[in-house]
């Protein structure tokens, strides 16, 4: 006679199976609540900004830009102002807003009193020959700052040179890139997020939005 096999024990299978589900909800539901929690806490502190005046921030961008544009060694003097962006000469400030970055940086709010200031300038018709040595001597000089190199690339057949470098945690950045088709060289550099003394609730912003710089040249004479 043939021996009969046993059937399965479905019951146990069934809490056994029950059981392990249940574990492994249990722990995807607490991975979950740590990666909340930890992009929470990655998030907060996010606006703590200091307190500094809009035309404060103004100078210690312009001269960032400045200190820039002695070591690459121009000579010419920038008027406050720019006629056509990308083509002609440029000296401008600019204000942005300031964000409090969200749970994981989703559905970003801006911090109100919060800016960021930032100085743009630009040259037209600059050579090689000025531009080259200028952009690797720069490169040395903040290198040697203590500024981070985030990005150097020396072009080569016809394409741009540029430099991007950063310090504080990222949130003062400088970049210089030069087009050796058209001869233009750009420079820029970004201050962190600041909170302005003087804002009050219901005050338009972004603050000191409306600055302007005084003319770039040469701080040292020869």
């Amino acid at each position: 006679m043939s021996e009969e096999t046993a059937p399965p024990n479905t019951t146990n299978t069934a809490r056994v199976f029950g059981c392990g589900c249940a574990a492994l909800l249990a722990v995807l539901v607490g991975v979950v609540l740590v990666v909340v929690v930890l992009l929470a806490s990655g998030s907060s502190g996010s606006t703590d900004f200091p307190r500094v005046a809009p035309e404060e921030m103004a100078s210690r961008a312009f001269q960032r830009s400045q200190e820039a544009y002695d070591v690459v060694g121009f000579k010419r003097r920038v008027e406050p102002g720019v006629e056509h962006v990308g083509v002609s000469t440029e000296n401008t400030l600019d204000s942005g807003f300031c964000y409090d970055g969200g749970l994981s940086g989703m559905d970003d709010k801006t911090v109100d009193g919060a800016y960021s200031m930032s100085h743009s300038w630009a040259l037209d018709h600059v050579p090689a020959s000025q531009a080259v040595p200028g952009l690797r001597r720069l490169h040395r000089h903040l290198k040697g700052n203590g500024w981070k190199v985030t990005s150097y690339r020396e072009g080569a057949k016809g394409k741009d040179w540029a430099l991007f470098v950063q310090r504080n945690d990222g949130t003062e950045r400088m970049s210089f890139t030069w087009d050796p088709d058209t001869e233009y060289f750009t420079g820029g550099a970004a201050m962190p997020c600041a909170y302005d003394p003087a804002w009050k609730d219901g005050d338009p912003g972004p603050a000191g939005d409306d600055r302007m710089p005084p003319a770039l040249g040469p701080s040292r004479r020869d």
